[in-house]
């Protein structure tokens, strides 16, 4: 071989790249400690031991041994024995055990990162030294480079198929990912894109400060846990009145609003200052960015455009990957009131969303109301409920002369039915003093009336509640089965009386006649009752007809609704 056809560094430059190899496949657990140091397949100059690589964090993954057997059988599934080089090469590669791949990693990525530098060398010279050479165009191959690097660090080959291929997840690698990781109970969660959506005037603003001093101080949010971070707050919308929202916070929880940082003007998605926002909020590392409102820092775009609102949906996921916090964003409905003003592209980037809306006219009445809109891979939790409570700030006041005041959320503990149930429709009709004898038709009418809005099935499974309940205690609710015109002093039970002398058991207790019904003291025992009816005196022995119950006094057949509730005597014997 002549001098400059041979490898001048020697066959032996490869075996820091080998000696990585052999050891995994002799000990599996050196996979997980060379991936936690960063070391990547692209580290590698073979395209054989990238491929060999790839066998050994499959096996390991899906928990199996990575032996040079085990890597052998999965290379002929897969039909890639030649391209890893062999039989023999495979068994030379098991050979190579050093007990510190580590200590060769960095040689390899130290030889990977030299090699890409001199690649990028010869291109420049080449570009710069050719005939048609021009001045800037070796650029060009710098960006090159640097693109390389970022493929590179993302731990994907510089080819793109290879780069693809290396995506792919089996099942099995499925529970590698990591999973949504909490930020407010299962409401908001770390690394997503998150909306709060709501009329104008109704109160979204107050909700997320009361969200943003929770995380930022780490007190549990209404009964959610918190995971507390920091929290930037990048108010592009009412910035002069945010300081009295947090003082009055402030006074009210008798804390500091601490970890809670305010960016006080807008910054532009579309706008090149983005990029410098997402650098300072990548080393700021925050767990949760409000952008309030959506409409304020896309100024130009137009919202009904899917295109052009998409664009600013990437650029708001290009903030949450550079920082893997909840970026939550403000915006406002549309005039139906229900959905998110503008196209739709925005709705489906979003892990939660939340609409915001508040019923009543001042503070001692307004009830605001967060209902989920949108939860992508948790159950939809019950709506929230929030009361106002005004807060005086110390030591300010007004040019009159009166206070200055803001309010605070106070979360309205969920009692009694669950809202827009049927049970709790009986609640409101109770109050109401509706009559029981109002049917579904009366009772839809007045709930529209009512500003109830409700489905009419839960209506008339309210009105079955009513008409069928047995509540003594509630006179709206007790049932009458006695006769309509019988004395108001008959209407209670009294017990009956079995007849006899008063005390006639108690001086004659081994007496074992039966108390005769009917008359008082001193009255003479009615005559016994007669076994059958009268029209049956005759009848034999073997007569089995069923007999008629007759009254135990009269003899009297019973009939009505004495006999079908049981009674023994007619109504005029009854005692009772």
């Amino acid at each position: 071989m002549n001098r400059d056809q041979a490898d001048h560094l020697g066959p032996e430059h490869l075996d820091a790249e080998r000696y990585i190899l052999g050891d995994c496949m002799n000990n599996a657990r050196y996979v997980k400690s060379l991936r936690d140091s960063g070391f990547q397949r692209s580290d590698f100059s073979q395209p054989s031991h990238e491929l060999v690589w790839d066998i050994l964090v499959a096996l390991h993954d899906a928990g199996e041994p990575t032996a040079p057997a085990a890597v052998r059988v999965t290379l002929e599934k897969r039909k890639e024995t030649q391209r890893a080089g062999g039989y023999g090469y495979l068994a030379a590669l098991s050979q190579y055990i050093s007990g510190d791949p580590l200590y060769y990693a960095d040689q390899v990525r130290a030889s990977a990162q030299l090699r890409a530098e001199a690649d990028l060398g010869r291109r420049i010279v080449q570009a710069a030294t050719a005939p048609d050479a021009e001045p800037g165009v070796s650029v060009t191959f710098i960006d090159d480079y640097l693109k390389h690097q970022q493929e590179r660090a993302a731990g994907r080959s510089g080819d793109a198929v290879d780069a693809l291929l290396a995506e792919l997840l089996d099942a099995s690698s499925l529970d590698n990912m990591p999973v949504l990781e909490p930020l407010i109970g299962d409401l908001f969660h770390l690394d997503t894109l998150a909306r709060i959506i709501g009329p104008s005037g109704h109160m979204k603003s107050f909700v997320v400060i009361d969200i943003a001093a929770h995380v930022g101080t780490g007190k549990p949010w209404h009964g959610h846990h918190v995971t507390q971070g920091t929290v930037v707050y990048l108010v592009a919308e009412g910035a002069r009145g945010i300081r009295k929202r947090v003082r009055a916070w402030e006074k009210h929880h008798g804390m500091k609003m601490d970890h809670v940082l305010f960016m006080p003007r807008p910054v532009q998605t579309r706008g090149p200052e983005w990029d410098v926002f997402i650098e300072a909020m990548r080393r700021l590392e925050p767990a949760l960015i409000i952008i309030d409102t959506q409409a304020r820092v896309s100024v130009g775009v137009e919202e009904n455009s899917n295109t052009e609102l998409g664009l600013v949906v990437e650029r708001l996921d290009d903030l949450r990957r550079a920082t893997e916090a909840c970026v939550l964003v403000i915006h406002h409905t549309g005039h139906m009131g229900e959905h998110g003003r503008g196209a739709s592209a925005a709705k489906g980037a979003l892990q939660s969303e939340f609409h915001v809306s508040k019923k009543g006219d001042n503070a001692s009445n307004i009830i605001v109301t967060m209902k989920v809109g949108k939860q992508k891979d948790d159950e939809e939790g019950d709506d929230l409920q929030f009361g106002l409570k005004v807060i005086t700030l110390d030591g300010e006041t007004k040019p009159d002369g009166r206070p200055v005041t803001s309010v605070v959320l106070e979360c309205l503990a969920p009692s009694g039915p669950a809202h827009n149930s049927p049970e709790w429709l009986v609640q409101i009709l109770d109050r109401a003093d509706i009559p029981l004898s109002w049917g579904s038709p009366r009772v839809i009418k007045w709930c529209a009336e009512s500003d109830i809005q409700m489905r009419k099935s839960k209506i008339e499974e309210a009105v079955k509640i009513r008409k069928t309940r047995n509540t003594f205690d509630d006179p709206r609710n007790a049932r009458n089965d006695l006769p309509p015109n019988l004395p108001r002093d008959l209407e209670t039970p009294s017990p009956r009386d079995l007849g006899g002398t008063p005390g006639e058991f108690e001086k004659n207790p081994r007496s074992n006649i039966p108390p005769q019904t009917g008359g008082g003291p001193g009255d003479a025992p009615s005559k016994p009752p007669s076994p059958r009816s009268p029209s049956r005196e005759g009848g034999g022995e073997g007569d089995t007809t069923p007999e008629t119950p007759h009254c135990t006094v009269c003899n009297t057949p019973l009939h009505g609704y004495r006999l079908d509730r049981g009674y023994t005597t007619c109504l005029q014997h009854d005692a009772a």
